[in-house]
């Protein structure tokens, strides 16, 4: 059962289309103050617009940043905390899966950077904040496509790139990466759970060309609408079943398990310590 969510602000990523945007229209409905994080000011402000409009809500902000840009996320993140002193939750829900290879301007493959790297800078960045809301949650929107091993040595597939390889990879670093935040995070009233969203029909897959586009299409045809897609981050930011659980991941509202290679805790440790690397976090702050 969702619950009301009046007097609390909750901040989603990606939050202009597909599950993002649904996700935010529902909390939204529940009285929440929402802050969309969007990478393009046209689409956000439509967005915002009909969100306003369809929940009756005015309480709905935009804000802008390139989640593959450590620099954005980190002006972003400051941006939020001069604006806001509350966080309840947070909703790392923005993600790609691109057909090509491409590095960042950070030097970072853009998979990695976007999906993985992103929400564990920026959760990081707010923690203060999330602290000082509690009870609070992180909510990252996984995948159940997941991979068997990490390749420590082609972590940024310098070599031998395959698009799904990146793509399952980045989800499951992030749910390795939600594991080790809950165990750190542990007593402080913040809580992190991941989710697979199912296969839903989004833009995740807009850059592909050609037959893989067409074989796309066909298959989106048989997936989840984004409004069945969004009802778990839905459930997992609003309801009072969940109140303090925490390093979990869910399917359907349901707890679920992950790939045997999640619950690794020598493999989460080292993770976590790449994912602090290349985001040049400072380790005090973690």
């Amino acid at each position: 059962m969702s619950s009301s969510m009046k007097g609390k602000t909750c901040l989603i990523t990606g939050a202009d289309s597909g599950i993002g945007k649904i996700t935010a229209l529902e909390l939204a409905k529940l009285g929440a103050t929402i802050v969309m994080l969007c990478r393009d000011k046209g689409p956000g402000e439509e967005a915002q617009s009909e969100i306003i409009t369809e929940s009756a809500n005015k309480s709905i902000n935009l804000m802008l940043a390139d989640l593959a840009s450590q620099q954005s996320i980190r002006h972003f993140a400051s941006d939020y905390q001069k604006k806001y002193d509350k966080l309840h939750v947070l909703i790392n829900n923005a993600g790609v899966n691109l057909s090509k290879r491409y590095e960042t301007g950070d030097g970072i493959e853009k998979v990695l950077a976007i999906n993985t790297l992103a929400p564990f800078l920026l959760s990081n960045l707010l923690l203060k904040t999330l602290k000082k809301s509690i009870p609070a949650r992180i909510i990252n929107v996984a995948s159940s496509v997941q991979s068997r091993s990490i390749n420590f040595d082609n972590l940024q597939f310098k070599k031998h790139f395959k698009s799904w390889r990146a793509y399952s990879q980045s989800k499951t670093l992030l749910i390795l990466t939600t594991y080790e935040f809950a165990k750190r995070l542990k007593g402080t009233g913040v809580t992190v759970n991941c989710l697979h969203p199912g296969f839903t029909k989004t833009n995740i897959t807009q850059d592909y060309k050609g037959i893989i586009k067409f074989f796309t299409k066909i298959i989106f045809s048989f997936v989840k609408s984004p409004e069945e897609g969004a009802k778990t981050s839905i459930y997992l930011a609003s309801s009072h079943e969940v109140e303090g659980l925490s390093g979990k991941y869910f399917i359907n509202k349901k707890e679920a398990i992950s790939k045997d290679i999640t619950y690794d805790i020598s493999v989460a440790k080292k993770v976590w310590d790449a994912c602090a690397n290349l985001t040049k976090l400072n380790h005090k702050n973690t």
